[in-house]
């Protein structure tokens, strides 16, 4: 299957480290070498690039590398196909307009006898399950709640429907974003950490490259990553549990609702 890797933060920071140990998983310390995907918010904008080449042979993922670009939210992805063929169409993230704010979307999963009804605007271009669920949660949300987006707490429990909905029908790891928010559920494994101050310096689990965050940080700024695997050796990542939907808002993983 694929692996994820994801950015919420307060003030715009960019992803170089994690996705340099990350990128290594698409080809080198993992198996993951059927395309790749990266999305940046900037404002209203998002910078979002695809390849179908494994991640550590691609020279656009050594432009992501190289180049420190800085957003609030970002969604990455290594892919390691189980349906739809290598190509271009297929790699994640998928991006849609939904209530006037572009919408990012990945999946880690393989998802069986899942063929909704799509009668919108929502297609999918190319032939993954990942894209068809993506074009049925947006296709779903705009039937609940129309032209206009709903506040934060309604549309998150609108998610939750969804995403159980389509977790029935297998493995749906998932993460979803406007800019706004990140959006991360787990159906087997995700992993989160919040860096903030006192900073400390972390190391890569798949590279030798170390930064002390203290260096390069001030102490308000705080940054949520969420990927499949741990990414780091000396940091402590906590595992969501199976079934889980965590809504991640400036950098914090937000309390679920009271049942």
């Amino acid at each position: 299957m694929c692996q994820l890797l994801g950015m919420n933060c307060n003030v715009p920071t960019d992803i170089v480290f994690s996705f340099t140990g990350f990128a290594m998983r698409g080809g080198h310390t993992d198996t993951h070498h059927d395309g790749w995907g990266i999305a940046f918010f900037e404002g209203a904008g998002v910078r979002h690039f695809v390849d179908h080449q494994a991640a550590i042979a691609s020279p656009v993922a050594e432009l992501i590398k190289r180049y420190p670009i800085k957003s609030t939210n970002v969604i990455a992805h290594i892919r390691k196909a189980t349906q739809g063929q290598v190509a271009l169409e297929n790699c994640h993230p998928f991006v849609r307009e939904l209530w006037g704010r572009y919408w990012v979307f990945a999946h880690n999963g393989d998802l069986k006898q899942f063929a909704p009804t799509l009668d919108g605007a929502f297609r999918p271009v190319g032939s993954t399950d990942s894209e068809l669920a993506f074009c049925y949660l947006l296709q779903q949300l705009r039937r609940r709640f129309g032209d206009s987006r709903p506040p934060l707490a309604d549309l998150r429990a609108a998610l939750a429907e969804l995403v159980a909905e389509i977790a029935v029908h297998g493995t749906f790891n998932m993460m979803l974003s406007s800019g706004e928010e990140l959006f991360a559920h787990c159906s087997t494994q995700l992993f989160y950490l919040v860096r903030q101050h006192p900073f400390v310096t972390a190391e890569l689990s798949d590279e030798d490259v170390s930064v002390d965050f203290s260096q390069v940080t001030t102490p308000n700024d705080r940054v949520a990553i969420i990927v499949t695997q741990p990414l780091t050796t000396n940091e402590r990542w906590t595992a969501f549990a199976p079934g889980e939907l965590k809504l991640f808002v400036d950098g914090v993983p937000q309390a679920a609702p009271a049942d």
